[in-house]
């Protein structure tokens, strides 16, 4: 049985929406840097599910190596 054309149209329009979305997701300009705390990268990981959901996350990391190591110290450790 033949997909109607209202149906067929639909489908259409859902998957370009999905590729306008993606297209602009992809061209979205980088995270600019804080210059008023020059001892910290600013991160940004992004998740995109092709389906109109996903998420994006930033984190502030310490550029001394010594002090980012510490981070995954256990607090409760002793010296």
């Amino acid at each position: 049985m033949p997909l109607s054309g209202l149906a067929g149209g639909l489908i259409f329009a859902v998957c370009a929406l999905g590729a306008l979305v993606a297209w602009f997701s992809r061209n979205r300009s980088p995270l600019v840097q804080d210059e008023d705390d020059p001892d910290y990268h600013h991160l940004r990981s992004e998740y995109q599910s092709g389906v109109g959901g996903g998420d994006t996350r930033t984190w502030k990391v310490p550029k001394d190596p010594q002090e980012y190591a510490r981070l995954f110290v256990p607090k409760d450790k002793d010296n």
